[in-house]
């Protein structure tokens, strides 16, 4: 079973047709870590935390989101993935504004129903988090 195909997509914010995408499909072999082992051989990473304060994205190894960038002859594309369970979605986004975005709504979505842990100050939807909560998260060196 493979977990990363070729594909022809259309991107989610401006609607073009993209062919030759690397698409991560459902995944029910083996467990989460080793899909995020496999993805990684494409150029795909799981991302473990999000926001200012690098709070939990997803509930490892059950839910996961995994991003890329990656081009066509046109530009940069921004791929999201989101890992439940074996079961996969992926979505192209032109802008790493939108796949910011599709990522923060994920992490909100966890954050809101407890499946994950964020922040305690959230607004009652994705759309209102302040930008601190809408970024990925980087570690500072001392």
């Amino acid at each position: 079973m493979n977990a990363i195909t070729t594909e022809t997509v259309t991107t989610a914010d401006t609607g073009e047709v993209i062919t030759d995408a690397p698409v991560l499909r459902d995944y029910h072999a083996d467990g989460g870590y080793e899909w995020m082992d496999r993805i990684a051989e494409h150029g795909w990473a799981v991302i473990p935390s999000w926001g200012s304060e690098g709070w939990d994205l997803g509930q490892w190894p059950y839910v996961m989101v995994a991003a890329i960038r990656t081009a066509d002859s046109i530009g940069n594309l921004f791929g999201v993935a989101t890992y439940c369970e074996g079961d996969v979605e992926t979505t192209y986004y032109r802008t790493k504004a939108r796949q910011w975005d599709a990522i923060t709504e994920q992490a909100f979505f966890h954050w809101k129903n407890g499946q994950a842990h964020g922040p305690a100050d959230l607004p009652e939807a994705a759309a209102e988090l302040p930008s601190r909560y809408r970024m990925p998260y980087t570690v500072h060196a001392a």
